[in-house]
């Protein structure tokens, strides 16, 4: 028969219990560091009050504190353990790739800097779509199966942004802003005849990165689709535009301080990020030919038509 030794229980409880004040200073930062990956949850999960400075989540940010604070104080006999605890977890969620130290860093960045510089929405103000003009013709200039259109992706890909760390969620979107930064960078616009509408095909485009709202907008859905963006052309009167396909309201955060911090620092200082919300809810970003970043300013606010490219 093995003896088993005896745990000397309050032997082990006095070497596992940190003294005062160290285990209140202890107990305040571990409170921070679950108080926030608590606090992006409840951010992402619960309705939006938009309450004046954002007091709504200050206030749930406070009690999420408080209550764990609370509750690691009741515990704080075992508080070396506890932060053990919470320290594997992110380790093993950081191994795994599901929600680790880098993903609570980049929840938290784009959060507050929402909350403190909002992007600007855009209603669609008709009530019925009209039929969108050239419709047929357009979707068949929309070559986003052509080599060609592809390639061109392919390079402007390689070209911006390639070494961006992180944001593994959004690599599609950052792609489709490389293709976006690369086309409008080049882009002349030149008139159609007067006697009509020239529509030219996206691999048309290409040659010479010249023409109208149509043809750029051509060019932007192919070049974005043939990478596995999701584009859709706005009309209004007298004008087309490309806009993608963000997501939803908490992609809208990612992508917001993206553009904003990292992708296009210089072109959107003190600016606003316009979008509009569909009848889905769904987040579309305006990537005009005269925006200089993801989100420039409409042109024209009024919505007569919409071509999604599914």
């Amino acid at each position: 028969m093995i003896n088993f030794p005896k745990i000397d229980l309050p032997q082990l409880k006095s070497k596992l219990q940190v003294k005062s004040p160290w285990d209140r200073i202890i107990i305040s930062v571990l409170s921070l560091f679950i108080t926030i990956p608590i606090f992006i949850i409840l951010h992402q999960n619960l309705i939006d009050l938009e309450w004046a400075f954002n007091l709504d989540r200050v206030f749930i940010f406070i009690f999420v504190f408080a209550a764990i604070f609370f509750l690691l104080m009741y515990l704080r006999t075992i508080i070396i353990l506890c932060v053990a605890v919470y320290l594997l977890i992110l380790f093993y969620g950081s191994v795994i790739g599901n929600y680790g130290f880098s993903e609570i860093s980049e929840d938290y960045n784009s959060m507050i800097y929402t909350m403190s510089d909002n992007p600007y929405p855009q209603d669609i103000v008709v009530a019925k779509l009209l039929p969108f003009p050239n419709k047929s013709k357009i979707i068949n200039a929309i070559e986003y199966q052509n080599p060609k259109v592809r390639n061109f992706a392919i390079m402007a890909t390689s070209k911006h942004f390639k070494g961006i760390k992180g944001y593994s969620d959004y690599r599609t979107i950052i792609q489709c802003f490389a293709v976006f930064k690369e086309i409008n960078g080049r882009w002349n616009y030149v008139n159609d005849p007067k006697d009509g509408d020239y529509i030219a095909t996206a691999s048309e485009s290409l040659e010479y990165f010249s023409g109208d709202c149509d043809d750029h907008s051509i060019l932007m859905a192919a070049a974005i689709r043939s990478i596995g963006g999701t584009p859709r052309l706005i009309h209004t009167k007298g004008h087309i535009y490309p806009e993608i396909l963000i997501g939803s309201m908490i992609d809208l955060e990612k992508v917001n301080y993206l553009i904003k911090n990292v992708l296009f620092q210089k072109e959107s200082y003190g600016k606003k990020i316009h979008y509009h919300i569909d009848e889905r809810g769904q987040v579309w970003m305006n990537l005009d030919y005269t925006a200089k970043y993801p989100g420039g300013p409409f042109m024209y606010e009024e919505i007569l038509g919409a071509l999604t490219l599914n």
